[in-house]
């Protein structure tokens, strides 16, 4: 049988490449704001972190001007930046041999869930997952640890270490290890080695093909 029954996926940064559609929608949103930023490569960092959180931190925005620019950014992302993205090549394949495993396979993501459940269909990926599971576009449920402890609710007959997440950014890892669950932290993505090592992963993988061979080797007979 399998070690693990349940994998959470991030989705900016784990299963696609979101940089253009995210940073150009920010860069958006902070011209909207009176804000010129003409290097899309300083905006990654938005790319993982809740929208709440990287406009109050990078810019210092009072809860007003982030729920304004929430909104701009918003306008620009819903019309065609969540299409400015490119699945991992890879994702597919791996995808469609963890569910042969007979793993459930969940989306575990600080975009709003609306808008992740388009863009897994975008992909045709959507009939891998089990469940997607975002934040509200209310601003409610934006923390990873809010988020995997929602799923955890939803699959409350199963064992915390029947759980793993994983994601590109240390905000994935704190939630599983705030709620108590494995993690595999990928390089490959917007988090650096440095970022996810610091906080403690028990897997950090370079490649996608990396987090098959610990998942399949995680059958145990």
């Amino acid at each position: 049988m399998n070690k693990y029954k349940i994998i959470l996926f991030d989705l900016d940064g784990t299963l696609s490449d979101p940089k253009i559609g995210i940073t150009k929608s920010v860069q958006y949103a902070l011209k909207k704001m009176d804000i010129d930023e003409p290097n899309i490569d300083k905006l990654e960092r938005f790319i993982g972190p809740p929208l709440q959180v990287s406009f109050a931190e990078y810019y210092d925005f009072d809860e007003g001007s982030t729920q304004k620019a929430i909104h701009f950014y918003r306008e620009r992302f819903k019309d065609k930046g969540m299409f400015e993205n490119d699945l991992y090549s890879e994702i597919p394949f791996l995808l469609k041999s963890l569910k042969e495993q007979q793993y459930i396979l969940v989306v575990a993501t600080s975009k709003p869930t609306v808008f992740s459940e388009q863009i897994l269909k975008y992909f045709n990926i959507d009939h891998y997952f089990d469940l997607v599971v975002g934040s509200n576009l209310d601003g409610t449920r934006t923390s990873k640890t809010e988020i995997i402890q929602y799923i955890l609710d939803k699959y409350n007959e199963h064992r915390l270490d029947d759980f793993i997440m994983i994601g590109d950014r240390k905000h994935d890892m704190i939630g599983a290890n705030n709620i108590g669950i494995d993690s595999i932290g990928v390089t490959y993505g917007y988090g650096s080695f440095k970022e996810l090592s610091d906080t403690n992963p028990t897997h950090i993988v370079n490649c996608v093909d990396e987090i098959t061979d610990i998942l399949i080797a995680s059958k145990v007979g």
